[in-house]
């Protein structure tokens, strides 16, 4: 697949071409349980007004580039969207001087959408892998503030937003973790997610979020696919996500590991995945620095280094396998 860096502080011509680009793909997956199951325009739009409503600026200006159409206004809301299951590892190392948010991305590669935006679409300038067109996987602003999300292992599916467009919303309105943890505390979600969301003051909290419970938000610097308990054993073992939520304790709970070390270890197993041939394998490993303003993307034999200074726009071309990944 190819990843591209675009920069666009005011939504133009260039996310244009990105709709048009990805939604031959999404609109098929948006209705593959039929346009029934799928809320109307007027519920999407309801749901954005009452649980985020200082995105609907953003939103409207997002349809209209979309071409105003009703199927595409309401995938762009992402309010009840199709379930969908990742992997994914994140932790958060802080100190005095620094703090580190890293993860990997765990997904079928041809899936996802491989588009790191540089925006600034509500004051805020904000770096992010995009998902479902705006939202975010994982991202930064220039407050200092970064989120990434980890799919929570559970089945259940409800009322609320797909978890993207939740941290989207966190990036271009909070500055801090208190902040961010104030909206995941409030907005309901369709699915379970594990947010871990850490600022440059170096505080950092996790939340583990669901359409049927409260959401539990704690000062834990890791996260996996499981939230608290196993409650989904399949997934739960063939994902690792206990190994890989030990192997992630470990580290960031021994005094003696730096960021490199901590870096490092999500490159090789058990963090790093080659399962792609059932969609678990580690896509891209991403880097933020929120005291620096700088994000690192890496791949076997390649970092993206990116920041709200220096943001070239470039494509990266990653071929995936089961004999492991190669970019070019």
């Amino acid at each position: 697949m190819t990843f591209r860096t675009v920069h666009e502080e005011v939504a133009g011509a260039k996310w244009q071409s990105l709709f048009h680009y990805h939604w031959p793909a999404y609109e098929p997956w948006y209705l593959a349980e039929g346009e029934r199951e799928r809320p109307s325009y007027l519920e999407c739009y309801n749901a954005l007004r009452r649980h985020m409503p200082e995105l609907l600026g953003t939103y409207h200006t997002l349809c209209e580039l979309a071409g105003g159409g009703d199927l595409s206004s309401r995938l762009l809301s992402l309010y009840r969207p199709p379930p969908y299951i990742t992997g994914c590892s994140q932790a958060v190392l802080a100190s005095p001087a620094a703090t580190v948010l890293a993860r990997n991305y765990d997904y079928p590669p041809e899936l996802c959408e491989g588009t790191i935006l540089y925006t600034r679409w509500n004051q805020r300038r904000v770096i992010a892998m995009s998902d479902c067109l705006w939202g975010v996987l994982d991202g930064m602003n220039d407050s200092g503030l970064a989120v990434s999300l980890a799919f929570g292992g559970r089945k259940v599916v409800g009322d609320g937003f797909g978890a993207p467009i939740i941290l989207r919303y966190i990036l271009e309105f909070c500055d801090t973790v208190p902040e961010a943890a104030a909206v995941l505390a409030r907005v309901p979600t369709h699915m379970a997610y594990n947010i871990t969301v850490a600022d440059a003051c170096g505080r950092y909290v996790t939340a583990m979020i669901a359409p049927d419970r409260r959401a539990s938000i704690r000062r834990v610097a890791v996260a996996t696919n499981h939230q608290k308990k196993i409650e989904w054993y399949a997934h739960a073992l063939a994902s690792e996500t206990l190994i890989r939520e030990r192997q992630l304790s470990i580290l960031v709970d021994d005094d003696a590991t730096t960021d490199e070390r901590l870096v490092s270890a999500f490159s090789a197993p058990p963090l790093f995945r080659h399962d792609y041939r059932r969609g678990l394998g580690t896509v891209y490993t991403a880097v933020y620095r929120p005291n620096e303003g700088r994000t690192e993307f890496r791949w076997p034999g390649k970092v993206l280094d990116l920041s709200f200074e220096a943001f070239a726009e470039e494509q990266i071309t990653v071929r995936y396998g089961s004999r492991g990944l190669h970019s070019g």
